[in-house]
C-alpha cells in the first residue's frame, strides 16, 4: 500500500516479556475497533506495529533489521514502532528510518489510533509520553480471549537494578485501581477466561483499596479475583523478592486457585554481583523466601532469572549461583548473558567479562536448569491433574494445554479449547509431557 492510503488491514509484533504481549493484544483491540482487519497468515499487512523489548543485546538493531526486511524490495507499508524501544530511542528512530510513520511508548499506546489518522494525512509522530495508568482509562474492553488471558494490574519499576532499564522505558511503579481490576476480570470471564495471569513489572508491590476502602496488597486483589465463579485459575508475574508479603506467601496455601507456581528472578547466586546489581536482597535471604513458600506449598514449582558474565564476575562468583541452583532445583528458569543497556549503571562498569568466558559459563548454567526442569518434570509422572486446553496439536485428536504446575502437557481424546481435563501425566520430556486423559471436568 501507498503510506497515503488508509491501512485496511495490521500485524503486531510483540517481543520479550508478557507485559509486551499483553500490551500487543490491546493494541490489536483498538485497531480492530478503527475497522482494520488482522492480516491473514501469510499475507502482507497494510500496517505493522513492531512491540519492541529492550532488554535482550542489540535490541535497537533489530528493530531496523525488521524494518528493512518490511520494506524490501516494492513492499511500502505503513510502520508504527512501540514498545521499550520506541520510548528510549524514539527520536533517533524517527531519524534514522524514514519508513517509520509512528513512534508510540508502552505508556501511551493508547493513542495509536490517532497517530495513525496523522500518519494517513503524511504527519510522522513520537509520543513518549508516559501517563499514570491514563491509558487503561481509554482502551477497548476486552471482547474476544482465549481460555488462558493476561491482566495489567501493576506497571513501572522502582528498584532500579544497575543492568535494567525498565525504570527509564515504563516508568516508576504503579498500581491500577482494584474496582478497575475486578471489572476487568469479571469481563474476561465472561468472555471465556479460565485462567487468568496478572502482570507487572514488580507484580507483588501492586496496592490499592479495595471495595470497602482498606488498603490490600496483592494477595487481597487475588482473593478478590479467586470469588469470581467462573475463574479457575489465577497466578502473577513477574515478582521481586524484596516485595514479597507475609499475606502473598499465606495465600499460597490457602487459596486454591491460586496456582502452584512461582516466578521469582535472583539473577546471581554472588552476594558481591547481587550487591554491584543493586538487587537490595542476598542469596540467603533468597533462599528463606523459597523455604517459606514451600512450607504453605510443598508442590510449587520454582522458577526464576539468572545473568551471566555480569561486570566483574569471577568464577568464584559463578560457580555460587551453579550452587544456589542446585540448592533450588528449579521447575524452570531463564538464563541470559549479560548486554549493556545503554544509560544503566552497568553499562559503564570496568571489568567486563569476555564473550567467550559468557558463552562457556551460559552453557553450563543451562545444562544445570535443564538437568532440573526434567528432573522435575520426571517426579510429576505418575499424577494425575487438571489440565487447562489451550489449543490444538500438530497431530489428529491431539491437544496441548497447561497443568497447574505450568508444564506443558500433550494427549488425545475427545476435548475442545477452553475445557477442563483429568489427565494422568504418562511421560516426561525435557520440555513437555505426555498425558492420558481420564475425564472432562468441566466444559
Amino acid at each position: 500500500m501507498r503510506n497515503s492510503e488508509t491501512p485496511k488491514t495490521y500485524r503486531v509484533k510483540s517481543f520479550g516479556c508478557q507485559m509486551n504481549v499483553y500490551d500487543g493484544e490491546r493494541m490489536a483491540e483498538m485497531l480492530n475497533d478503527k475497522g482494520l482487519s488482522p492480516a491473514a497468515e501469510g499475507d502482507d499487512a497494510d500496517l505493522v506495529v513492531l512491540n519492541t523489548c529492550h532488554i535482550r543485546e542489540k535490541a535497537a538493531e533489530k528493530v531496523y533489521s525488521d524494518i528493512g526486511r518490511l520494506t524490501k524490495g516494492d513492499k511500502n507499508p505503513m510502520i508504527a514502532v512501540a514498545g521499550c524501544v520506541a520510548q528510549a530511542e524514539g527520536e533517533e528512530i524517527m531519524a534514522r528510518a524514514p519508513a517509520v510513520g509512528m513512534v508510540v511508548g508502552p505508556q501511551a499506546y493508547h493513542r495509536l489510533p490517532d497517530m495513525l489518522d496523522r500518519a494517513v494525512k503524511g504527519e510522522r509522530g513520537t509520543d513518549t509520553d508516559m501517563p499514570a495508568n491514563a491509558k487503561f482509562d481509554v482502551l477497548p474492553q476486552r471482547r474476544r480471549v482465549g481460555p488462558s488471558a493476561f491482566l495489567t494490574v501493576q506497571e513501572g519499576c522502582d528498584k532500579f537494578c544497575t543492568y535494567c532499564v525498565v525504570p527509564y522505558t515504563r516508568g516508576a511503579e504503579i498500581s491500577r485501581p482494584f474496582t478497575d481490576l475486578v471489572t476487568e476480570a469479571d469481563r474476561l470471564v465472561a468472555n471465556g477466561a479460565r485462567e487468568i495471569t496478572l502482570l507487572g513489572q514488580n507484580v507483588n508491590a501492586w496496592s490499592g483499596e479495595d471495595a470497602t476502602g482498606h488498603e490490600i496488597g496483592l494477595d487481597g486483589l487475588i482473593r478478590a479475583l479467586a470469588a469470581l465463579p467462573d475463574l479457575e485459575r489465577i497466578r502473577y508475574t513477574t515478582s521481586h523478592p524484596n516485595d514479597m508479603s507475609e499475606g502473598l506467601i499465606a495465600a499460597h496455601g490457602e487459596v486454591d486457585k491460586l496456582m502452584p507456581y512461582l516466578h521469582l528472578p535472583v539473577q546471581s547466586g554472588s552476594d558481591r554481583i547481587l550487591k554491584a546489581m543493586n538487587r537490595s536482597h542476598t542469596t540467603q535471604s533468597y533462599l528463606k523466601l523459597l523455604d517459606r513458600f514451600r512450607k504453605v506449598r510443598p508442590d510449587i514449582a520454582l522458577s526464576g532469572d539468572f545473568i551471566v558474565g555480569f561486570p566483574g564476575e569471577t568464577g568464584k562468583d559463578f560457580e555460587q549461583t551453579l550452587k544456589l541452583v542446585d540448592a533450588v532445583g528449579y521447575a524452570q528458569a531463564y538464563s541470559f548473558k549479560y548486554s549493556p543497556r545503554p544509560g544503566t549503571p552497568a553499562a559503564s562498569m570496568d571489568n567486563a567479562v569476555p564473550k567467550e568466558v559468557m558463552d562457556e559459563r551460559l552453557q553450563r548454567l543451562q545444562a544445570a536448569l535443564n538437568r532440573d526442569q526434567l528432573a522435575f518434570n520426571q517426579r510429576s509422572q505418575g499424577q494425575n491433574c487438571d489440565v487447562l486446553v489451550e489449543r490444538q496439536g500438530k497431530l489428529p485428536g491431539q491437544w496441548l494445554g497447561k497443568s497447574p504446575w505450568l508444564q506443558s502437557v500433550f494427549f488425545t481424546g475427545e476435548a475442545a479449547i477452553g475445557d477442563m481435563v483429568r489427565v494422568h501425566l504418562a511421560q516426561a520430556g525435557p520440555n513437555s509431557l505426555r498425558g492420558e486423559l481420564k475425564q472432562t471436568v468441566a466444559a
